[in-house]
């Protein structure tokens, strides 16, 4: 996390936006305040935070209904949210998590646990984001190998193609020698690339993919809150 982060704060409560602001401004963080849902989306869209600060309950528009909102648009959904709440009930935590929040801290809270939870939910969204490119550049460059063994395949049907009109033509044995190298020049080519496509195979299965990561994540913050609750 070498960049700054930009984080919004959503909060009814002034003075609770004023201590994150100052707080967090301390540490490195580019900070921007709403004090509600309908005026954080609004800065939503200016801003882009790399992480809201939630309140659950506020005027005008609840915190369940904006992470409602944010979840459900396809440009803002990776947005990570962290809810506060004063509500300490099982359901509530686990409604929350079904809405798509990463983390649910429970009112009053200690900000030494509030900031670790914010750098390992940033952290985490990197860590993502890193999956997400190395997925989709194997997936490219597979479909490139792909591309690349159909053209050389249409171009082994045509020397074949040619090597049989040649034969039938005598005394052309110098030329038929030249497509016979070429071809086989072709063949070593496309063993090479069914030894790369073999390989990346066996990468794609040993490799965590983004949902399974994320799926495991999110359970493991239930769990985790579950436990510092005693319900487990």
């Amino acid at each position: 996390m070498n960049a700054q982060k930009k984080i919004l704060i959503v909060d009814d409560e002034v003075m609770n936006v004023d201590f994150f602001d100052l707080m967090l401004s301390k540490l490195g963080f580019i900070v921007e305040k709403a004090g509600d849902g309908v005026e954080a989306m609004e800065k939503v869209k200016r801003f882009l935070p790399d992480l809201v600060l939630l309140d659950n309950v506020m005027p005008r528009m609840s915190g369940w209904e904006f992470t409602k909102i944010l979840k459900g648009d396809s440009r803002y959904k990776d947005i990570p949210i962290i809810m506060f709440s004063a509500l300490d009930d099982v359901k509530d935590k686990i409604e929350g998590f079904e809405l798509g929040v990463e983390d649910y801290i429970t009112k009053p809270y200690n900000f030494s646990e509030v900031l670790a939870r914010i750098r390992v939910v940033l952290r985490n969204r990197e860590l993502f984001a890193q999956i997400a490119v190395r997925e989709s550049r194997l997936s490219l460059a597979e479909d490139l190998s792909m591309d690349i063994k159909r053209t050389l395949l249409g171009f082994v049907k045509s020397i074949d193609d040619l090597d049989g009109a040649i034969e039938k033509i005598e005394n052309n044995d110098g030329v038929i020698g030249k497509t016979q190298y070429m071809r086989k020049q072709i063949a070593e080519l496309d063993a090479k690339i069914e030894k790369t496509l073999a390989e990346w195979e066996d990468l794609k299965k040993t490799e965590i993919g983004l949902p399974v990561l994320e799926t495991n994540f999110r359970g493991s913050m239930k769990r985790e809150q579950e436990i510092v609750h005693g319900q487990i």
